[in-house]
């Protein structure tokens, strides 16, 4: 698992509302937690205004991370004003970065914002397609949408991570069929599949046709729990 975890030193998630992007995020700052990495979750999400990684700050501190949020104020400006200690991500070579940076073109305005100073530091950008929201349950609509955050952000997209899911009530076969996906979207692209998201109690399971597979703890809650 480190192998794909930890290659770069930042990793950027975008993924459509939905897609589980901020959980993955979570879940590779606990993953590089247990690696022994300094490391920081930088939120920089301004376009989902209920799930955001800075409802775990707690779980990361007690992890030894830091969380960079960007201010609730002037969201919807342009462009909001972005904390400065993000910079601390670039400039700190020990530091390894989480960014979960909003889902769509007007999200990735954010990531065009740190264009340079994300490749000087090679960072590498991971999209999250969950073949369960509508917006990307077809190979045609995840290139599209991928195809947008590019252009949008002016950065290519290095990897695709398949969470495909139903929350708590997900089943083999929603991973089974988000594999297919991630796979068909892999080939219309060029870009690799570099992991299979999978709640932790599916994840020996899931491992007989999914590979390699990313065991995942359910961190988010939704605004009404």
């Amino acid at each position: 698992m480190s192998s794909w975890v930890d290659i770069s030193r930042l990793t950027v998630i975008v993924g459509h509302f939905g897609s589980g992007k901020t959980e993955i995020a979570v879940n590779m700052a606990m993953a590089l937690a247990d690696l022994g990495h300094a490391f920081a979750v930088a939120d920089l999400d301004i376009v989902d205004p209920y799930f955001r990684s800075r409802e775990c700050k707690s779980i990361i501190e007690e992890r030894g991370g830091r969380l960079i949020a960007s201010s609730q104020a002037n969201m919807d400006a342009d462009m909001p004003s972005m904390p400065p200690d993000v910079f601390a991500l670039f400039d700190t070579p020990e530091l390894y970065g989480i960014l979960d940076i909003g889902g769509d073109p007007a999200g990735a305005r954010v990531l065009a914002r740190y264009r340079h100073q994300l490749q000087q530091n090679s960072a590498r950008v991971l999209c999250v397609v969950n073949g369960n929201r509508p917006l990307s349950d077809t190979p045609e609509k995840a290139v599209q949408y991928i195809r947008d955050i590019e252009r949008a952000s002016g950065m290519n997209i290095d990897g695709l991570i398949n969470n495909t899911h139903c929350c708590y009530l997900t089943e083999l076969e929603d991973i089974r069929s988000g594999a297919q996906l991630a796979e068909q979207v892999s080939v219309l692209t060029g870009i690799p599949v570099v992991c299979h998201a999978v709640p932790r109690k599916l994840a020996e399971q899931a491992s007989d046709f999914v590979y390699p597979v990313f065991p995942m703890n359910l961190y988010m809650k939704k605004p009404w729990e």
